[in-house]
């Protein structure tokens, strides 16, 4: 069927965000900087940050309902903050077949509304969770570890822009064919044959969003924003140590969706205890067309060989690796990576976890480097950046979950390797009870078998490896290989050579990761700017696909063909 005509309150919505949507597709052509969300603090009021501190600290102790969202009374908590303080907020436990039957019931109206709609509601719902940004900072903050400042910038305005841009994307496919043609084909002498042909957008069901740990918002939005655009309904089933942040956009989507016309059930939450195994069960129901998964490579393999029935888009494991072969700007380099190395203590599917160095070592302007002064050197410019543990708290956040504590311990004790800079515990001056790490950098021989073991799987956290290998030839080899092999989300290179440099490239076409070149200043291998960077590929084994491409939406929907003859 065609659009159907838009609500009055939807007709505002469509002219109140006709000119972001416009800006947004724009950005994706030109892949230049733009953002309609402010990623500075004082943009949203002196009192933004007391007053969403104040509004978090509301919900603490409390238990948080879904207005409208079937449930069976039971209640569902246990996050703990792994700044030490104590959450205490419990969500309703929803029963399975009544969500389904709610999600199924809401998502007719949905799908005929059309693609301007659709984005148009998208956008207010993204509108309305900028304005409480610091009140997100503060649940994000609070429910992965990642410090404040960076809980703002990535849970809030940084993840609203992948939001924005899943929604830009989605318009764009949706609205690639035209709602109708004619077609008429001459036949010599005889009439021509003439059609009138309609291309009707279909959504493809249910969506299941099963969110992470470390970035709910950030890894969440692409997905639960590019299936709302294209027509899905969506389940959210948020990390049992993550649930606030997703629960706040669950309420606050359901808001819009009711004041727009929409069934609010259209967007529903699937809260689960620590140790649950409901994600397993919902991503098997037959409702679910379209499944959106961050996390372990295990579970991730295992909904890509058993959800057969669902569209399966994943972010799994990986290991990230940087060659460096030589440098013009050594200092800028090892500050680059010290900092990329500290960065949210390493809980980022994007930080770098094996430096290849060659054993020969490295050309600078501050003359040759060998592969152990590089190693001191880096050494010493992570000390320095994290000497301080007010500052160090700030860049560092908190450990997530014991699995990261546990690799940090070992690390401690020699178990990956000879340790170059041993990590520290930091301690917050305004957290004392959260528990914080230093980064371990680890020296390793790529010749050696033990050490392969080691550096060649994930290593997830504050741990990283200085790789000794014999040339730069050897560490492009390596490069793709582990790329190819154990997947990655990042890489990135040094060198003043071009050659070199080519080689980098087509290594990193060849085994499908994204190359970062000679970082030296404010940009770092680890972070992405949405409408012009590329988050994953989706061409190597550590994700099926990428923030955000056409690929990622337009397979959340079909388009089906009505033809008539005229």
């Amino acid at each position: 069927m065609a659009a159907a005509t838009p609500t009055p309150s939807v007709a505002v919505l469509i002219d109140r965000h006709q000119e972001t949507l416009d800006r947004a597709l724009a950005a994706i052509d030109s892949r230049d900087y733009w953002s309609p969300y402010p990623e500075i603090a004082k943009a949203y009021g002196e009192t933004g940050p007391a007053d969403g501190k104040a509004a978090f600290e509301a919900l603490l102790g409390q238990v948080f309902p879904i207005e409208g969202q079937p449930g069976n009374g039971d209640l569902v908590a246990g996050e703990a903050s792994p700044f030490g303080i104590e959450l205490g907020v419990s969500y309703p436990h929803a029963e399975t077949d009544a969500l389904f039957a709610a999600l199924e019931a809401a998502r007719p109206a949905w799908a005929a509304a059309g693609p301007a709609a659709r984005a148009a509601v998208c956008l207010e719902i993204l509108g309305r969770i900028n304005a409480r940004s610091h009140e997100f900072a503060q649940a994000v903050m609070h429910t992965t570890g990642q410090a404040y400042g960076m809980a703002f910038q990535a849970g809030g305005p940084h993840a609203q822009d992948r939001g924005l841009e899943a929604v830009a994307y989605a318009f764009r496919e949706q609205t690639r064919l035209p709602q109708s043609a004619g077609w008429t084909k001459p036949q010599g002498k005889r009439d021509p044959l003439s059609m009138v042909k309609e291309f009707t957008v279909v959504p493809r069901g249910t969506a299941l969003l099963i969110g992470c740990n470390t970035f709910p918002t950030w890894n969440g939005y692409p997905g639960l924003f590019a299936s709302l655009a294209t027509g899905n309904g969506v389940l959210v089933k948020p990390h049992p140590r993550a649930v606030l942040p997703l629960a706040l956009t669950v309420r606050i989507a359901r808001e819009v969706l009711a004041e727009a016309g929409f069934d609010p059930n259209l967007v529903c939450l699937a809260a689960e205890h620590e140790g649950g195994t409901v994600a397993a069960t919902l991503a098997v129901r037959p409702e679910v067309k379209l499944i959106d998964y961050t996390g372990s490579t295990g579970f991730g393999d295992w909904l890509e060989d058993n959800a057969r029935q669902a569209q399966v888009y994943t972010e799994k494991a990986g290991v990230n690796t940087v060659v460096i072969d030589s440098t013009d700007n050594y200092r800028g380099m090892l500050n680059n990576l010290a900092f990329a190395l500290s960065l949210y203590s390493g809980q980022m599917c994007t930080t770098p976890q094996n430096l290849l160095v060659p054993r020969t070592g490295i050309r600078t302007d501050e003359g040759s480097k060998s592969y152990d002064e590089v190693v001191a050197d880096l050494s010493g410019a992570i000390s320095g950046l994290l000497g301080d543990d007010a500052r160090a708290a700030q860049i560092l956040g908190a450990v997530v979950n014991p699995g990261v504590l546990q690799r940090s311990v070992a690390a401690a004790g020699g178990e990956f390797g000879e340790l170059a800079l041993a990590p520290r515990v930091v301690e917050s001056p305004e957290f004392p009870a959260a528990t914080i790490r230093t980064p371990a950098l680890v020296k390793v021989d790529a010749d050696k078998p033990d050490d392969r073991t080691a550096f060649l799987g994930e290593c997830f956290g504050p741990v990283a490896f200085a790789v000794a290998v014999e040339s730069t030839e050897a560490a492009v080899e390596l490069l793709r290989r582990t790329v190819s092999e154990q997947g990655a989300m990042t890489a990135g290179g040094y060198t003043v050579d071009d050659a070199v440099e080519a080689a980098m490239v087509a290594a990193c076409l060849d085994a499908g990761v994204s190359l970062s070149l000679n970082l030296t200043g404010g940009v770092f291998v680890n972070q992405t700017a949405a409408f012009s960077d590329l988050h994953g590929t989706g061409a190597n084994p550590a994700a099926n696909s990428a923030y955000c491409d056409g690929a990622f939406v337009a397979n959340r929907f079909r388009t089906v063909e009505i033809r008539r003859h005229v």
